[in-house]
C-alpha cells in the first residue's frame, strides 16, 4: 500500500525525544506511536485576511483521528529536522502552499501531553490569503470559519474534532494568536 493509500507512511523517521525536548534517538512512526515514546510535531493555524481561520477535515486514511477536523495544518517533525523547517515542509505538503518561514509567527510551544499524543508542539499563525492545492491522502476537505465560531463548536460538539486541536485552543498563546483572549 502505498503512503497515498494510508495517508501517511510507518516507515517515516522521527527524533524521539526526552522530557525536556531533547534528541536522544530516532525511530520509524509506527514503532513512536505504538510504543508512545515522546516526539515533535508542529500546528499551522492559518488566518485568510477576511479573519476566517481555517479547519482542515483529515483523511480518512490517516491513523490518527481519521476525518476529524484540526488545525488548518499539522504534522511531524522529521528527524534531524527543526519546527519552522517542518512547518513550511507541512503546508507545501497539505495545502500546497508555499511560504516562507519569516510568514509563519509561532505563538506557542506546548510540552509533550497524552492529548497532544506524547508531542511536543509548536504552534504557528499564518495571516494571508493564498491558493490550496489539497493532498487528498492527507486532508479530505478545508473549511473557513472564525476563530470565536471554531471555539464555540468545539465546546458543543467536541466529539468532531481532533483532540489535538482542542487540546491546544485552551493554551494561552494560540488563543493570543486567535484574538481569542488579550
Amino acid at each position: 500500500m502505498s503512503q497515498r493509500e494510508v495517508g501517511q507512511s510507518p516507515d517515516e523517521v522521527f527524533d524521539v525525544v526526552n522530557a525536556s525536548d531533547v534528541v536522544i534517538g530516532r525511530e520509524f512512526r509506527r514503532e513512536i506511536h505504538r510504543r508512545g515514546l515522546l516526539h515533535r510535531a508542529i500546528h499551522i493555524f492559518w488566518l485568510r485576511g477576511d479573519g476566517q481561520l481555517c479547519l482542515q477535515r483529515r483523511s480518512y486514511a490517516k491513523d490518527n483521528c481519521p476525518g476529524m477536523l484540526s488545525s488548518s495544518c499539522a504534522g511531524h517533525v522529521d528527524s534531524g529536522e527543526d519546527y519552522l523547517t517542518a512547518a513550511v515542509r507541512e503546508l507545501r505538503e497539505e495545502l500546497g502552499l508555499d511560504v516562507s518561514p519569516q510568514a509563519l509567527l509561532e505563538v506557542d510551544y506546548a510540552p509533550w501531553h497524552a492529548e497532544l499524543g506524547n508531542e511536543f508542539v509548536r504552534s504557528y499563525v499564518l495571516r494571508g490569503d493564498y491558493p490550496t492545492s489539497l493532498a487528498a491522502f492527507e486532508v479530505d476537505s478545508i473549511l473557513w470559519r472564525t476563530p470565536a465560531e471554531t471555539e464555540a463548536w468545539a465546546g458543543l460538539d467536541p466529539e468532531v474534532f481532533a483532540t489535538p486541536l482542542t487540546h491546544l485552543l485552551r493554551r494561552a498563546g494560540v488563543r493570543r494568536g486567535l484574538g481569542l483572549s488579550a
